[in-house]
């Protein structure tokens, strides 16, 4: 199975837009004349990887090379370097150029810098004497379709960036991005924004609107009737939870890296052990979208089901009488290997699921989101520290304490942050700028007046009692019990807006907006959709592009299915994100190397 989603059921047609940077990459490549050596940067190459095939660009006669501080070693006469703008990079690519100069070997250097150039970058390759030898140009890739359903927008150090460092340069990218895709499908008339970077967005979408019109007269009808923008810094509460969904868990414990997961060949039943096989996580495969959303204690069951039912099947091949019922058995068995490879997958969860560790962590998880017995929460995060627990997970903890308590006391967040971390020589030194960067982002710090999530969480129901996680009726399903507060955020905009629940916005971080912009034409109010059943005039679902601002989980992905899965609803839903993240993930993108 290809690792590059089909897209061809998605609700936008985001496959034009994959096709139009696949377009892009291959003409800018094409225009180099010669033998050619393609560099690049690592983390840009998974975003690559999902516009075109590996052997799409190899047919290009292209060699490919990832960026590395070592020379590139390679007899092609053309060098192109395709990354972000990272100062680091630069200094590579010079002492690849100066290595180069240093042994006589002539070559001319492309760097194409996706998705636009950097002025301090090219300052860089000044200072290192090489810029005159360089042609600088860039690759407008300001978004991946992930899925069916999901766009990335791969910025993952969005949330630090704007939190700790001050640099809102990410929110121009998120900008540029929806208006790229308004010239596809039309201006949004709509937009609801919540959290300091969001309504800033909303502000520069408007004034790119006035600088670089979108005309209606070339796209038609809008269809995408309503954005919503949601900063992560407005929840933090639910990427700190452990995801409970199939998908969710499987990032969890293995991370997800554009749309594909890394396990061991020995997972897979593979006899070779060391081995690493990457299994494609995405719509093509259908048994995976039909179980990817589910809690995962369901997957089990539905598995289960499946296999026993195959059994069956196979049992009953020596009554098979006529060509037709053969041949449903062997489209049946068409299904063999997706249904091997979940089993697989899902037994191997199960080693993690099963463990006390976990469990004891989901037990203290819940205790804070239902904000009881702090006290025991506390001692239980100490233990982990003595125990020299992953820091990942001991700062997880204490980030959903203090967010959900806002603030640790006093006497616990001088003990921790000046005796307790430091004496556990096996964290590092690096610990100290992290803890630096979640207090400087308001996400680890001292309490200071009483917390509001009481009434936050009592106001929005965010606890739902006896969750049914087969049958589910509530978002709630998908954290076995609790409702993330960002889906019932965009719930709310989605069914009356976000005016009778003004007082708890008041209560989250950041400003918000609800606007209607002026002069351009809609689809109905999307505060009606959840009173119509057959869409808009036309037969078709009207479209709510939802943006996370700093990332979103795979089990909040899942909860706006579920929203738009629901009958009634005459809407479908596009996911928008700087990044997937989870707990980990996130935290890691705070946590610094000294050196």
């Amino acid at each position: 199975m290809a690792q590059i989603p089909s897209l061809e059921n998605a609700p936008l047609n985001l496959k034009s837009i994959r096709d139009k940077s696949e377009r892009e990459l291959v003409n800018l490549l094409k225009d180099i004349r010669g033998t050619k050596c393609l560099v690049i940067d690592p983390k840009l190459s998974g975003s690559v990887s999902l516009i075109i095939q590996t052997s799409k660009l190899k047919e290009l006669g292209l060699e490919l090379r990832h960026l590395t501080a070592e020379p590139v070693q390679t007899e092609c006469t053309k060098v192109i370097y395709l990354v972000r703008s990272q100062l680091t990079f630069m200094k590579f690519i010079a002492s690849h150029i100066q290595n180069d100069i240093s042994k006589a070997i002539q070559r001319d250097y492309y760097v194409y810098f996706v998705p636009r150039r950097s002025v301090a970058c090219e300052k860089i390759l000044e200072q290192e004497k090489v810029h005159n030898l360089v042609t600088v140009k860039e690759f407008p890739l300001y978004m991946v379709p992930l899925d069916e359903d999901v766009i990335s927008f791969e910025l993952e150090l969005s949330e630090k960036d704007c939190l700790v460092d001050g640099d809102v340069s990410s929110l121009w990218h998120v900008a540029k991005a929806i208006h790229e895709l308004e010239f596809s499908f039309g201006v949004i008339s709509k937009v609801r924004a919540k959290g300091k970077a969001s309504v800033r967005v909303a502000d520069i979408l408007n004034r790119m609107q006035v600088e670089e019109p979108v005309n209606s007269n070339d796209v038609g009808r809008p269809e995408v009737d309503t954005l919503i923008l949601l900063d992560r810094e407005v929840d933090m509460i639910t990427p700190m939870c452990s995801q409970l969904t199939y998908e969710g868990l499987i990032d969890e414990f293995f991370h997800i890296s554009n749309g594909a997961v890394e396990v061991d060949s020995s997972v897979m039943g593979a006899q070779q052990e060391g081995k690493k096989m990457k299994v494609p996580l995405n719509s093509s495969d259908k048994l995976f979208k039909e179980t990817r959303d589910l809690n995962f204690e369901v997957v089990v069951q539905v598995l289960r089901q499946k296999a026993m039912s195959m059994k069956e099947d196979y049992t009953e091949i020596n009554s098979t009488q006529t060509v037709s019922e053969l041949k449903d058995f062997v489209k049946k068995l068409n299904s063999l290997p997706e249904m091997t490879r979940h089993i697989h997958l899902a037994q191997h969860l199960t080693t993690f699921t099963s463990k006390q560790s976990f469990l004891s962590q989901l037990d203290m998880e819940q205790t804070l989101v239902e904000a009881e017995s702090y006290d025991i929460c506390y001692e239980y995060i100490e233990e982990m520290i003595h125990k020299q627990e992953p820091l990942t997970n001991v700062l997880r903890l204490l980030v959903l304490f203090s967010v959900t308590n806002s603030g640790l006391p006093k006497k616990q967040f001088d003990y921790i942050r000046q005796v307790k971390l430091p004496s556990v020589i096996v964290y590092g030194f690096e610990h100290v700028v992290t803890l630096n960067n979640l207090e400087k982002a308001g996400l680890l710090k001292k309490q200071e007046f009483k917390s509001n999530w009481l009434t936050v969480k009592r106001t929005l129901k965010l606890i739902v009692e006896d969750t049914d996680t087969s049958r589910p009726n509530d978002i709630a399903y998908v954290y076995s019990g609790y409702a993330p507060l960002s889906i019932r955020l965009i719930q709310q905009a989605i069914h009356s807006g976000w005016r009778p629940i003004e007082d708890i916005l008041k209560l989250l971080p950041g400003p918000h907006l609800e606007t209607k912009r002026s002069g351009f034409p809609s689809s109905p109010s999307v505060d009606s959709l959840h009173r119509a059943s057959n869409g808009v005039a036309d037969g078709r679902r009207s479209i709510v592009l939802v943006v996370f601002i700093g990332g979103v989980t795979f089990a909040e992905i899942s909860a706006l299915r579920y929203l738009a899965s629901k009958e009634g609803m005459a809407y479908d839903m596009i996911i928008a994100t700087t990044k997937i993240v989870n707990g980990a993930t996130l935290i890691e993108t705070f946590m610094e190397k000294l050196g």
